[in-house]
C-alpha cells in the first residue's frame, strides 16, 4: 500500500478525520491513530479504545500546559523517545469518573478551551498530556510533533489527540499491520519522514544574520552567518568566486566534526574531506556550507560516548543504536535552503554519502554531478571508513 501525501493528511485533520502516522523502523517502528484535539468525539474516543486499543494521549503545546498549570510527570526523563509526559489529568466538572468516552473527550476539549484555568482540572486523572517540543518535527520526529505539526498545517490548534495502535493479540501493530488498519477502516497513512521533508520544502527555516570577507590559505572567501528559526545551531556559508544561477556551482555541505576539523583526529576523515574540499572550492570557486550538525546530528558529548563503545568493539552504527540514536540523525533541507537563498540552481556535489544526495535533491537544486571527496585511511580510522561503506553506503 501506497503512502498518503502529507497534503491529504493535512485534507483528512481540516475535516475533522482520524490519520494514521507511522514512523521510522530505526525509531519506535509503530503507528498512531491521531486527530485535531477539537475535532475529539466520545465517538472517535471510543474508536480509539475498541481499534486502536493503546494509550489515549494529547500532543499538546506548552502554552497550555503552563497556562494550566500542569507539571511534568518526572523531573529528568530516561525513556529512550524522551517522551515528555506531563501528569495525568481530569476536567473537574461535568463528568462523572473521567473514564469514559464522554469524559475523556470533555477533558481533551477543556485542555485547548480559553476558558479554561488550572482549577479546571484534576489531578491524576485519564488523560495523559504530552508536551510537544518547539519547531516540532525537524526538531524531533516523534509521533508527538508530528501529530502537533500536522493539526497547525491544517489550521487547528496546537493539540492533537493520539492512540497507538495495537493488534488485536496485544503485539504493536507495525508497518504491514497499519496498512491493513488503514485500508479496513478508511483511513489515511502518512509517515513522519514525509512530513519532514514537507515541512523542509515548505518553511522558512533560515535567516542571514551577518556577512563579511574571510581571508583563508585556502583562497579569500565571502562569509555568510545564517541562523536555523527552529534550532539554536548557527551555520556558515563560504563562497569563492562568483556564483552563477545558469551555470553549475562546486558545493560542499560539510557537517560540523570538532575532533576531526580542528583536532585532526585519526578516528574519521572529517578533517581530510573538509580541507580537501576548501582546497578545491578555493581554487575553482564555488560554496562550502559548514552545518553545525556535530557526530551526525547526535552532537560532541555523544560522539565521544559513541567513541567510547567504539573502543569497547562496536562500530559507529551500533554505537549510534546503542545510545538511542539512528545511524545518522542529519537533514539537510537547511543546507538546502542555504544554497537557495544563495542564488543556485544546478549544483557539483561534492560528497560520498548518498543520503546527502537524497537529502538536497527536491529543493529546486539540480545536482548535476557527484564529486567523491576522499580522506586518508590509517589504523585508527579503518573500520570506521568500512563501516561508511558497508552500512551507510558511502562511496569510499
Amino acid at each position: 500500500m501506497k503512502l498518503n501525501t502529507i497534503e491529504e493528511g493535512i485534507s483528512s485533520f481540516k475535516n475533522g478525520k482520524p490519520v494514521i502516522i507511522v514512523d521510522d523502523e530505526d525509531r519506535e517502528n509503530e503507528g498512531d491513530l491521531t486527530i485535531p484535539a477539537e475535532s475529539i468525539t466520545p465517538e472517535i474516543i471510543n474508536f480509539m479504545a475498541m481499534n486502536a486499543r493503546g494509550l489515549i494521549c494529547v500532543a499538546i503545546d506548552k502554552k497550555y500546559l503552563e497556562n494550566l498549570n500542569i507539571p511534568p510527570m518526572v523531573n529528568g526523563i530516561t525513556s529512550n523517545n524522551h517522551t515528555a509526559f506531563t501528569v495525568s489529568v481530569d476536567s473537574s466538572q461535568g463528568i462523572t469518573t473521567g473514564i469514559s468516552s464522554f469524559d475523556r473527550a470533555k477533558t481533551i476539549k477543556d485542555l485547548i478551551d480559553e476558558k479554561s484555568t488550572p482549577e479546571s482540572f484534576d489531578k491524576p486523572g485519564h488523560i495523559f498530556p504530552i508536551q510537544y517540543r518547539p519547531g516540532g518535527v525537524l526538531v524531533r520526529a516523534g509521533h508527538t510533533e508530528a501529530s502537533v505539526d500536522l493539526s497547525i498545517l491544517a489550521g487547528k490548534s496546537k493539540a492533537a489527540v493520539m492512540c497507538e495502535i495495537l493488534n488485536e493479540d496485544g503485539t504493536m501493530a507495525r508497518r504491514d499491520d497499519l496498512e491493513k488498519f488503514a485500508k479496513n477502516h478508511n483511513l489515511r497513512i502518512i509517515s513522519i519522514e514525509d512530513l519532514i521533508s514537507y515541512r523542509f520544502s515548505h518553511d522558512k527555516l533560515i535567516d542571514r544574520v551577518a556577512e563579511t570577507t574571510l581571508p583563508t590559505k585556502f583562497g579569500k572567501f565571502k562569509a555568510i552567518g545564517y541562523k536555523s528559526s527552529h534550532e539554536l545551531e548557527e551555520h556558515l556559508a563560504l563562497i569563492s568566486g562568483n556564483i552563477s544561477k545558469n551555470e553549475p556551482v562546486l558545493v560542499r555541505v560539510h557537517s560540523e566534526c570538532l575532533t576531526g576539523d580542528f583536532f585532526d583526529s585519526l578516528r574519521c576523515d572529517c578533517g581530510d574531506q573538509s580541507r580537501g574540499s576548501l582546497k578545491k572550492i578555493g581554487s575553482e570557486g564555488g560554496i562550502f556550507v559548514y552545518m553545525r550538525q556535530e557526530g551526525r546530528g547526535i552532537g560532541l558529548h555523544n560522539k565521544l560516548k559513541a567513541y567510547e563503545l567504539q573502543d569497547s568493539g562496536k562500530d559507529t552504527v551500533e554505537a549510534n543504536k546503542t545510545l538511542g540514536f539512528p545511524p545518522d540523525l542529519r537533514h539537510y533541507g537547511v543546507g538546502a535552503q542555504i544554497l537557495v537563498d544563495l542564488g543556485v540552481k544546478k549544483i557539483k556535489l561534492l560528497t560520498n554519502n548518498p543520503k546527502k544526495v537524497v537529502g538536497l535533491d527536491g529543493f529546486g537544486l539540480e545536482i548535476v554531478e557527484v564529486i567523491p571527496i576522499l580522506g586518508n585511511e590509517n589504523e585508527h580510522n579503518k573500520t570506521y571508513l568500512k563501516t561508511k561503506k558497508q552500512k551507510l553506503g558511502h562511496s569510499i
